[in-house]
C-alpha cells in the first residue's frame, strides 16, 4: 500500500518518524582489545524524572538548532523536511561521550549548558506525552507520539559506566553489542532492523549497504514516531487541481485541498500563517506563506525567532483556505553543515575528543547522514525522518473571512504547542516534485 492509500484508509493518518544515528569510530591503526567489553547493559532503571522547567529548555534548544541548519538544508532545492528534535537529540546523545574543546563547541552549536541532558529527557517526556485518544469530527482517533534511542557499541571496547548512565537516564538508551570490527555488515543490519521497527517499516534502511565499515565503534540513534489526524479533516470531494507558481516561477497543476473554517491566522511584515490543529490540539502545523516575492525575506528571519513571534501573533480568524497536498523527502549529509556551524573538531580525527565514551581507542565524528519525508492530504500527516551520524577511525470573528490559497512557496513547521518544540521544518517550493 502507497503513503497515500494508507492516508486515505486510515483515520489515524498523521505520522512522523524522525531517526538520527551517530556514528563513532577510532582514530589511529591499532586493533581493538580482544576483551573487556561491557556486556550488553540496557537500562536497569526507569528513566530519571527531568525538572519542572526542562521541556521548554529542551525546545530552545531544538528550535535554535533547526532554525540555524535550515539555510544550509534548503539550498536551491524547491522542497525541503527535516526534524531539528531528531537531530538535536542525537547530538546530544554523542555530547555525554564529548570532552575539552569538542564538548566545548557541540554545547555551542546546541547553545547549550551543564542541563542539556535534563532538558532533552524533558522535552522527550513531554513529547510523549501527547499520546491518547481523542474526539475529532464526532469520532475517536488515536494521537500517538513516541520517541526511542539506542546505543550500539564495539563488543571488544570498555565503554566508561557515567557515560552509559547518562544515556539510560536522560535518554532511556541501553548498549547493545555488536562487533563493527569483524562483521559491519551484521552491525549495520542489527541497526537498521530496530530503526525499521522503531519507525513501523518507514525507514527501512538509515544506513545503506557499505556506509559501514569495519572502522566504525558506536552508533548512537534517534527515532522518532508520530501518528496523528487533522483535528478536522478536509473534505476529499472538494480537492481539485489548481495552479502553483513554482520555486524556480514555473506554474504546475496540483491537487489543492479546500476548506472554510475558523483557524488560528497571524500577518505581518511580506507573509501570511496559520495553524492547523491534529486531533488532540497539542500538534499543530504551523504554515508561513510568504507574499509573492518575499521568500528569501521571510527565511531570512526564521534564525532570528521568525517561528515563535509568528506563533504568538495567531488569533482566529475565519479562514476560505486552500492548501495542496504534498509527498517531498529530503537526503542530506549534515557533517559540513554542523563544521561550518561551529564544532569542526569532532569530525577531525586528529582533534576530536570523546574520552568520555572510552579509553581503548580515541573515536571521532564519521559522517552525519539525514533522510526525512513528509505526506500531507485530506486526514492529516504522515513523515519520517532518520539522521546517522557515523564515527570512524583515522584509517472567531467578526471580521470577513481571510482568502487564503496557498498557490506559491511555503514553510511549514509540525509543532509540540505547549513547549513550541519544533518536530519537523521545512519549505514546500514544488508540490507536483513527489517522492
Amino acid at each position: 500500500m502507497n503513503r497515500r492509500d494508507f492516508l486515505v484508509r486510515s483515520l489515524a493518518a498523521a505520522g512522523a518518524f524522525p531517526v538520527l544515528a551517530v556514528v563513532l569510530a577510532a582514530c589511529g591503526d591499532d586493533e581493538p582489545p580482544s576483551s573487556g567489553g561491557t556486556g550488553e547493559a540496557r537500562s536497569s532503571a526507569l528513566r530519571r524524572s527531568p525538572s519542572s522547567n526542562a521541556a521548554t529548555s529542551g525546545a530552545a534548544v531544538v528550535n535554535g538548532l533547526g532554525a540555524s541548519m535550515y539555510e544550509a538544508l534548503a539550498g536551491d532545492a524547491p522542497n525541503l523536511v527535516f526534524s531539528p528534535a531528531s537531530i538535536a537529540i542525537a547530538m546530544s546523545m554523542a555530547r555525554a561521550g564529548a570532552a575539552g574543546t569538542t564538548a566545548t563547541e557541540i554545547d555551542a552549536v546546541l547553545a547549550a549548558d551543564a542541563s542539556l541532558h535534563d532538558a532533552m529527557n524533558g522535552l522527550t517526556a513531554a513529547l510523549v506525552s501527547r499520546t491518547g485518544s481523542f474526539q475529532a469530527m464526532g469520532e475517536t482517533v488515536d494521537v500517538e507520539l513516541a520517541i526511542a534511542n539506542s546505543l550500539w557499541g564495539q563488543d571488544s571496547l570498555t565503554w566508561k559506566q557515567p557515560f552509559l548512565d547518562v544515556l539510560a537516564a536522560e535518554y532511556g538508551a541501553g548498549l547493545r553489542l555488536v562487533d563493527f570490527v569483524k562483521d559491519p555488515e551484521a552491525a549495520r543490519r542489527a541497526v537498521n532492523a530496530w530503526v525499521d521497527d522503531e519507525t513501523e517499516q518507514r525507514i527501512p534502511e538509515l544506513l545503506a549497504a557499505g556506509t559501514v565499515t569495519s572502522d566504525w565503534r558506536l552508533t548512537l540513534v534517534n527515532a522518532v514516531y508520530m501518528k496523528a489526524p487533522w483535528s478536522r479533516p478536509f473534505t476529499e470531494s472538494l480537492t481539485a487541481d489548481a495552479p502553483f507558481t513554482t520555486l524556480s516561477g514555473s506554474t504546475v497543476q496540483v491537487p489543492m485541498m479546500r476548506d472554510s473554517n475558523n483557524l488560528q491566522y497571524a500577518s505581518g511584515p511580506g507573509w501570511q500563517a496559520i495553524s492547523l490543529p491534529y486531533a488532540g490540539d497539542a500538534l499543530d502545523m504551523l504554515i508561513v506563506v510568504p507574499d509573492a516575492g518575499a521568500l528569501a525575506q521571510v527565511e531570512g528571519e526564521l534564525a532570528s525567532g521568525l517561528l515563535d513571534r509568528v506563533g504568538a501573533a495567531l488569533s482566529p480568524r475565519l479562514v476560505d483556505l486552500g492548501l495542496p497536498t504534498f509527498d517531498i523527502e529530503t537526503e542530506a549529509s549534515l557533517g559540513e553543515v554542523l563544521r561550518a556551524l561551529g564544532m569542526p573538531s569532532a569530525f577531525d580525527p586528529d582533534f576530536a575528543d570523546f574520552s568520555a565514551m572510552t579509553d581503548d581507542e580515541r573515536l571521532f565524528i564519521a559522517a552525519v547522514v539525514h533522510q526525512a519525508n513528509i505526506t500531507v492530504d485530506e486526514r492529516g500527516t504522515e513523515a519520517a525522518a532518520a539522521t546517522a551520524i557515523g564515527m570512524a577511525t583515522t584509517s472567531a470573528p467578526t471580521d470577513p473571512p481571510v482568502d487564503l490559497v496557498i498557490d506559491r512557496p511555503f514553510l511549514f513547521a509540525v509543532r509540540d504547542v505547549p513547549t513550541g518544540a519544533t518536530v519537523y521544518l521545512g519549505r514546500l517550493g514544488d508540490p507536483s516534485a513527489r517522492r
